[in-house]
């Protein structure tokens, strides 16, 4: 608890201003090559006991209990907002769709969150979003892949770009759970002291991505020139 009273304000709040928020926007385009990125949005299971008189409300579609832990993260792998408030019945877009964050990106509430402007090459104004996989709703602030699969080559470039930004989230659950690997085992406490672990590991995951950005570089994907995605050691962000 006095982690994350401590560090919480400092390590884990989005930008609050317009020229912070289009750093990072900037920093998408300059790593994966997708403008106009303000975050990648997934959600991780974190395996617990079966909380006591809660019925199947912590089981999940894997089998086992757990509370979800659903994330947006910058494009060096450091969380920018977690919710930790999910069961493991619960789907990711349900707890999203309940969540601050999408109420705040609806109401378009978000302190500094930029203005639409063209994209590169373009003079059409265009939102900044976040990017997910297909279990969120497509919306001007949530950008998904195309499902359609008769795609033309464009969507199908479209689909390979999003898919790039949209696996930080994914290696940084790798990194945040290979670093605290509690989280790899079933964790034997209360949900809620469970849920505090999970902020505590969040915390210390982006002070250590702060102060050693390329530790655990080997968790991170990257793309050989025949397309083929694999990890390779020493490779940095």
């Amino acid at each position: 608890m006095a982690i994350v009273d401590e560090y919480r304000e400092e390590l884990l709040k989005p930008p609050q201003n317009d020229e912070d928020w289009r750093q990072i926007t900037d920093n998408w385009m300059r790593r994966w090559n997708f403008p106009h990125v303000i975050g990648a949005i997934d959600g991780k299971h974190v395996a617990c006991k079966a909380p006591a008189n809660t019925g199947s409300d912590y089981y999940n579609y894997k089998g086992f209990f757990s509370i979800i832990l659903l994330a947006v993260v910058t494009s060096d792998y450091k969380f920018m907002w977690i919710d930790v408030s999910g069961k493991g019945s619960t789907s990711d877009a349900h707890l999203y769709n309940a969540s601050v964050l999408r109420e705040a990106l609806e109401k378009n509430d978000i302190v500094g969150f930029p203005q639409p402007d063209p994209i590169p090459g373009d003079t059409e104004d265009v939102p900044y979003f976040l990017v997910g996989d297909n279990a969120f709703a497509l919306r001007t602030y949530m950008m998904k892949p195309y499902s359609n699969k008769e795609m033309t080559r464009k969507q199908r470039i479209f689909n390979y770009r999003l898919s790039r930004a949209r696996r930080v989230v994914e290696n940084a659950f790798g990194i945040l759970a290979n670093r605290f690997q509690v989280l790899l085992s079933t964790m034997l406490h209360e949900a809620d002291t469970v849920r505090l672990l999970v902020k505590t590991c969040v915390i210390l995951h982006n002070l250590m991505r702060s102060r050693y950005p390329v530790m655990q570089n080997r968790l991170v994907d990257v793309e050989r020139p025949n397309g083929v995605w694999c990890l390779v050691p020493g490779v940095p962000a």
